[in-house]
């Protein structure tokens, strides 16, 4: 991976320009969170995802266009056969400089070496709960050991950062803040607080009542730590404090609901079935899948789709704790 000076042609009618773009490799996984989707899921057939070297062919246009991070998320990315494939291929793009890994940890034993090898730079982990019978009531399948041993094994491979992700559900693990934030304080992570994104039907829990804000979480933080707000960006949406007393620690906050941050957005998402979704909380996109297979082997002809996709980059999302606005697409269908 080489990091060079690309001029960015992808601004889209806000002014915004789009540096970061989240490719699903997958709708399936492992595990099924509570949040994430059903405990019965219906998957996407095989037949109409993207192949890996069509993804490779929108993510190589993608950095053409001037963006320089790419995430692979899911589902699970690494459920996805031949993956590691995808991540050697784009790793060695000339013009990215951030190649990030969102996963539960349940394949890392076996893939973080080679993934660091590929020259995936940082791995954000889904960890929710530190204790073993909450993972499993709301992962529904996962078992906790499996997860800690898959960021061990990241933590030995030095990335150069390993994060984890918490979205925080009142009743069920907003009682867990300080143990997770001390637990990354012990082995050097960093970790995001996340509230929960009201995507696709869900009949586990009331939404509303299960909301936990980022200000709470702070209010809960404070008596206990010195935050300290940082200027620290990954190029996502997430706001950072400093733990002025543990240095190599930093807290973040995800809050679409109570302090939106679409006003900044300079991302994009694909999802696995070849969809360029321009924004998490609306239905506008792109179907990429029918422009590179009615233009094989055709980079200009994607090249002009994805430019003129960013003219239907709303301002932002409508996320509504008491509504069901986005009834067909779950988390794992987004892409995180």
């Amino acid at each position: 991976m080489e990091a060079t000076s690309t001029p960015n042609k992808l601004i889209d009618r806000f002014g915004r320009t789009i540096s970061y773009i989240r490719l699903s490799v997958t709708d399936r996984c492992d595990l099924r969170c509570v949040y994430c989707m059903p405990e019965k899921m219906t998957f996407v057939p095989r037949t109409q995802l993207l192949t890996l070297e069509e993804m490779e062919a929108i993510g190589r246009t993608f950095v053409r266009l001037g963006v320089d991070r790419i995430r692979i998320t899911g589902g699970e990315p690494l459920v996805r056969r031949n993956i590691l494939q995808l991540f050697e291929n784009l790793g060695a793009l000339e013009g990215l400089r951030d190649l990030t890994l969102t996963t539960n940890a349940t394949q890392l034993t076996k893939y973080a070496p080679e993934l660091k090898a590929a020259g995936v730079t940082r791995i954000n982990v889904s960890l929710d709960t530190l204790r073993a019978d909450r993972f499993r009531a709301m992962t529904r399948v996962g078992d906790l050991e499996r997860t800690l041993d898959g960021i061990e094994a990241a933590l030995a491979c030095g990335f150069d950062k390993i994060k984890l992700n918490a979205v925080v559900l009142k009743n069920h693990n907003h009682d867990e803040i300080l143990d997770l934030v001390r637990y990354c304080i012990e082995r050097g992570l960093d970790i995001s607080f996340i509230e929960e994104m009201p995507l696709g039907q869900n009949d586990h829990h009331d939404r509303a009542v299960a909301y936990y804000s980022s200000d709470q979480i702070l209010e809960d933080l404070q008596p206990h730590f010195d935050l300290v707000p940082s200027t620290y960006k990954t190029g996502g949406p997430t706001r950072y404090y400093q733990l002025s007393e543990h240095g190599s620690t930093r807290v973040g906050f995800i809050s679409p609901h109570s302090h939106n941050f679409c006003d900044t957005c300079n991302r994009v998402r694909l999802t696995a079935e070849g969809r360029l979704l321009l924004c998490l909380g609306q239905e506008h996109s792109m179907d990429l899948r029918h422009v590179v297979r009615a233009n094989p082997g055709d980079d200009a002809a994607l090249e002009q789709a994805i430019i003129e996709a960013m003219q239907i980059k709303p301002r932002g999302h409508d996320f509504n704790l008491n509504s069901q606005e986005i009834l067909l697409r779950h988390m794992n269908l987004t892409g995180g």
